[in-house]
């Protein structure tokens, strides 16, 4: 919040040029805090107090806490912050709000996943109020810059915007053009041509192998959706909430995912979730990797991967239908019943905002919900991934689609048809999988709804 009073133009150049560097320094943040007290706004006004931030583990935690320290500075408020493991989050978050009194402060929610269940038990405060109050809402804060995706999320069916929007999530395949052009091949262009180019791309011998993606169950399932969507269809018809799991369509996506994962992944990639495909990816030995495009950043870093200039970041090819990129996405919250309400929304204000979400995307930690990150110039200019990166997002904005059902038991959803692509991947038969799937999640989707 450093740069606050120049946000109205987008951060500076000179700002962005000093995003990758670390923190501003201590008496520009001052500065900034007493010319914004003088204006009537008052970022020290909750100065001495403490909170408690619980963050997802991944690259936008990494973001949040590799600046934290300018937020303390500018509000005098100390920060504690975790990140930890999505699964052991998510359970977290239900754990900690059913005992009444959650040890945190702030809280970020996979959208794609828990939006629903904690709108439904209404866990988070409804941000509305705290944004019409100016005493505690920075004027530069700009509302209406988030774009129609991130707000779209982040509101509950009752109206109520229990998080702020963070971060939108577009899939898209990680491709190795070394290993493409010494096959002569290009990327794909359609479903079959991923499978053909996996298969021509892998060499076992050698310990090569043209695909990796999820197999840990519970987060193999977005995969699985992704190639779904490419069918045209939602797990769940979102009018009806009815199951459209054993389909011809997402049989056929079952038997997409057992191919690549069982005949052209490597070893052990049943027990594979992103940051194992990542690393494996990263030493050189992988064709193709599907996952989100904000675990681009190690990949382009020399101490931690081999393929640095050597990635290709492909757009979701169509599928027989159509062409969907999958998109998932986090907010952040305020417990509803947090005695530090008005402090844990500066935080929050802080981690949304214009400055936040612009190093987002310059440091490739995923796709800003913010409007004016993708449009200012100086943003682009100083990317520390390659063009190709923003160019892949900017095309899959078009074409992004839930890639989870907006339903309540997310997580059992995920828990049960995730068994059933493990077993795939063991050699089950993705029909049969599938049909055991609907009949153990049918009554516990219809109960939910009930």
């Amino acid at each position: 919040m450093q740069e606050a009073n120049r946000y109205s133009r987008g951060p500076s150049r000179r700002t962005l040029l000093r995003i990758g560097a670390g923190l501003l320094a201590a008496p520009a943040i001052m500065r900034v805090a007493k010319a914004q007290t003088r204006g009537g706004f008052d970022w020290q006004r909750f100065r001495g107090q403490s909170l408690e931030v619980s963050l997802t583990l991944g690259p936008r935690a990494d973001l949040l806490r590799r600046h934290q320290k300018e937020f303390e500075e500018l509000t005098g408020i100390k920060v504690g912050s975790e990140s930890v493991p999505e699964q052991q989050h998510r359970q977290q978050v239900v754990i900690q709000f059913n005992s009444g009194r959650p040890q945190f402060d702030v809280i970020t929610i996979s959208w794609h996943v828990q939006k629903r269940l904690v709108g439904r038990s209404k866990w988070l405060a409804d941000m509305h109020p705290l944004l019409k109050d100016a005493a505690i809402t920075a004027p530069d804060y700009d509302f209406p810059d988030f774009g129609a995706a991130g707000l779209k999320w982040a509101t509950q069916p009752d109206g109520r915007l229990d998080t702020l929007p963070l971060v939108i999530d577009y899939w898209m395949i990680y491709w190795n053009k070394e290993l493409f052009a010494a096959k002569g091949l290009a990327y794909p262009r359609n479903f079959d041509e991923i499978v053909d180019a996996a298969a021509k791309l892998t060499d076992k011998s050698a310990s090569v192998f043209g695909w990796v993606s999820r197999g840990l169950k519970n987060a193999n399932v977005p995969v699985w959706t992704s190639f779904l969507l490419g069918h045209d269809v939602d797990p769940v018809h979102p009018q009806t909430i009815r199951l459209q799991t054993s389909t011809p369509e997402a049989i056929a996506s079952g038997e997409l995912y057992k191919k690549l994962n069982r005949d052209y992944a490597p070893p052990g990639t049943i027990g594979f979730n992103w940051n194992e495909a990542q690393t494996s990816f990263a030493l050189g030995k992988i064709g193709m990797w599907l996952d989100g495009i904000g675990f681009a950043p190690p990949l382009e870093d020399r101490t931690k991967s081999r393929v640095v200039g050597k990635v290709g970041y492909g757009v979701m090819p169509p599928g027989p239908k159509t062409r969907h990129a999958a998109t998932f996405g986090s907010g952040i919250g305020v417990p509803a019943n947090s005695p530090k309400k008005e402090a844990a929304y500066l935080y929050c204000q802080w981690a949304t905002s214009k400055l936040m979400q612009a190093r987002m995307m310059q440091t490739g930690s995923g796709a800003p919900c913010r409007s004016s990150s993708y449009v200012d110039k100086d943003v682009i200019a100083n990317l520390t991934l390659p063009r190709d990166w923003l160019d892949c997002m900017s095309q899959s904005l078009g074409i992004g689609r839930p890639g989870l059902p907006e339903i309540v038991p997310v997580s059992e959803f995920r828990d049960v048809y995730g068994v059933a692509l493990t077993n795939m991947i063991g050699g089950g038969d993705p029909a049969a999988e599938l049909r055991k799937a609907d009949e153990a999640f049918d009554p516990v989707l219809k109960k939910s709804e009930a």
